[in-house]
């Protein structure tokens, strides 16, 4: 089998893109890839998480793949090339490293997330808090999105005191959720239903939890468990949409 250089890659890519290439790669924009690039990186945390270092591998292709991909496509568009990329993220690293690549000391990796942010800060020409939470990039997962704007606002005081004060918090705003269901006003019910939601990413915060993670293990969980229950049900001649929910209850403890 034969081995390609990165550089290999980079004409197989520019290649694709050419007038005697492949259609589809030609009509592909930066806009037409974002779902591509999102369901990559996804597809590479779950290798990650499956410890299956052969399909890391394929998929970590694949994120490099979409990163050529908009570099071509930029040149092509005469925005940046890229060698471009290549230049401001190796400028970057240094710039954000100066306890290796400058005189600065730090004594651990607490001190380096302080560096990089107060560096990022400048960068970002971020002069208050309220400038870096408008900047949380709004494409990110709900649950990660809010837990950093959490996190920016906690900086600057704008924070609980302990996980009763923010206990108190879910129960209330769980209480002016049921009250927007009486009145049944979909936009307050939207509306309080996010607060609900934004509150126990808060709790997830304050007990250095990663609220992404825990949802995703629950869902995986209830997935498993379903199974389950439903392979259960069939070895005893039964259907799930036949039988009541008690009856589907009995199956779910049975299982659990």
């Amino acid at each position: 089998m034969p081995k390609y250089s990165f550089n290999d890659f980079y004409e197989i890519i520019q290649k694709l893109r050419s007038k005697d290439g492949c259609p589809w790669d030609r009509e592909q924009t930066h806009d037409s890839l974002k779902t591509c690039l999102i369901e990559e990186c996804y597809e590479t945390i779950e290798a990650i998480d499956n410890q299956d270092m052969k399909n890391l591998c394929e998929e970590l292709g694949d994120i490099l793949l979409q990163v050529v991909m908009h570099s071509v496509i930029a040149q092509e568009n005469h925005e940046f090339t890229l060698d471009d990329v290549i230049s401001e993220v190796s400028e970057k690293m240094i710039r954000r490293h100066p306890h290796v690549f400058g005189d600065v000391t730090v004594h651990n990796s607490e001190d380096v997330v302080t560096n990089w942010e107060k560096i990022k800060q400048v960068e970002k020409k971020e002069g208050t808090i309220a400038d870096e939470i408008i900047r949380v990039p709004k494409a990110l997962p709900a649950n990660i999105r809010a837990e950093k704007v959490q996190k920016k606002a906690a900086k600057a005081g704008m924070d609980f005191e302990n996980q009763e004060q923010v206990f108190s918090k879910i129960n209330e705003e769980l209480n002016e959720l049921q009250d927007a269901i009486k009145i049944g006003d979909k936009s307050i019910i939207n509306e309080e239903f996010g607060d609900v939601l934004f509150s126990v990413i808060n709790l997830s915060r304050f007990l250095q939890l990663n609220a992404e993670n825990s949802l995703t293990n629950a869902t995986n969980k209830f997935i498993n468990r379903f199974v389950d229950v439903f392979s259960l049900a069939e070895r005893r001649g039964q259907n799930l949409c036949d039988m009541t929910p008690a009856e589907q209850e009995v199956l779910w403890r049975e299982i659990k």
